[in-house]
């Protein structure tokens, strides 16, 4: 790619789409094609083919998705598979038919089967069932892989698939029912830790910025406190909580009940903590993608090294019980954490292999740890 390339990211707003734009906007790119959802929908076979007709990009990063977490995966499973498809369908044949140079679509770690051996390599592909809690996600993502590959078999397209591992930092999705484990975390132990110091502006302000079910900050304190005990964070009078706390344990707190007197925290997770889970941050994520674009070619990945597509991670997993240890270190929650073990897990672990890609020359730099710091 060229500087002055006309370069379309869908899905520039979101999380990867916008650190993809900021990440090519401090290298010097300047010629983007932006559009948001309310702009152009890519669900639409007929918009989307109207727009690359019209706007004839030559590099296309595909980071456009309906995503979400646990909840929402298993939740919305009809609109998962459908609106995922409808996207990757649409944006990837105009590409072909208006005669893109470059495409990279975006997938998830997800693709792998749920009893992969372990770390995941890129040819453990289709090779068993998926996780059934995110399966109608994962197989749109799969087809979007064979749509890249076998639109370089059959036209020659230089079109690439990349899975990244689970993905936080800016502008990720803190929404207490769609949000993915990382983000959930983060803002259940911040609104503990506001409860616990009686911190009413700082909890007001943060359901000023993400209501939670229509309740904002301007609400009365009472449903307030109610719309976070729904989701997990609750207010208990000393004494009164019950239930086997985490190893991280509890320092007290200065929360007060309705009626002035002192209270405990408990922030409530889903699962039993046990499964393991591998984090990048999304500017890692976006330094990645770019560096592939500029890097590899679709003949090299498919025919040199015969695989769909490229793994980006670290190639490090934890706990997801180490993870909410460390989020509650980093925020300064004191309160306690308990696991809803009737709450699905998901996939028992999806480490990934990233051996091709420090093999193509690629590493990440941000560790976990500083990520979280940063991000909080």
């Amino acid at each position: 790619m060229d500087k002055e390339s006309k370069i379309y990211i869908a899905g520039h707003t979101g999380m990867v789409g916008s650190a993809i734009l900021r990440n090519l906007k401090s290298a010097g790119y300047n010629n983007f094609l932006l559009r948001s959802m309310d702009e152009l929908d890519l669900r639409s076979q007929a918009d989307t083919r109207a727009f690359f007709e019209k706007e004839r990009p030559e590099y296309v990063i595909l980071a456009a998705a309906r995503v979400g977490g646990i909840v929402a995966n298993n939740t919305y499973r009809a609109e998962f598979i459908f609106e995922n498809l409808m996207i990757q369908n649409n944006v990837i044949h105009a590409s072909w038919k208006q005669g893109a140079k470059k495409l990279l679509f975006l997938g998830s770690s997800c693709i792998y089967p749920r009893e992969a051996p372990q770390p995941l390599r890129e040819d453990y592909l289709l090779t068993g069932p998926l996780e059934f809690t995110n399966e109608p996600y994962a197989i749109a993502k799969i087809a979007g892989i064979k749509m890249c590959e076998n639109y370089f078999r059959q036209y020659g397209c230089n079109f690439i698939s990349v899975m990244p591992t689970n993905l936080y930092g800016p502008n990720d999705n803190y929404d207490l029912e769609k949000s993915h484990v990382l983000p959930a975390f983060i803002r259940k132990m911040h609104l503990g830790k506001c409860l616990e110091d009686n911190n009413r502006e700082a909890l007001r302000a943060d359901l000023n910025r993400y209501p939670v079910e229509g309740v904002d900050g301007k609400a009365d304190y009472k449903e307030i406190l109610a719309v976070l005990e729904k989701h997990g964070i609750s207010v208990m009078a000393a004494g009164n909580v019950k239930g086997k706390p985490d190893e991280a344990g509890n320092n007290g707190g200065s929360a007060v009940t309705g009626n002035g007197g002192p209270a405990s925290i408990k922030v409530t997770l889903w699962g039993s903590g046990g499964v393991y889970r591998e984090f990048l941050h999304v500017d890692d994520m976006a330094e990645a993608c770019i560096y592939i674009m500029q890097k590899v070619d679709a003949a090299r990945l498919y025919n040199d090294m015969r695989r769909t597509h490229i793994n980006i991670g670290t190639g490090k997993d934890i706990t997801v019980r180490e993870l909410a240890a460390m989020v509650k270190d980093i925020t300064g929650f004191r309160g306690e954490l308990f696991w809803d073990s009737s709450k699905p897990d998901g996939t028992p672990r999806k480490q990934l292999d990233v051996g091709l890609l420090h093999e193509l020359g690629w590493k990440h730099r941000i560790s976990l740890r500083e990520g979280i710091k940063n991000v909080y």
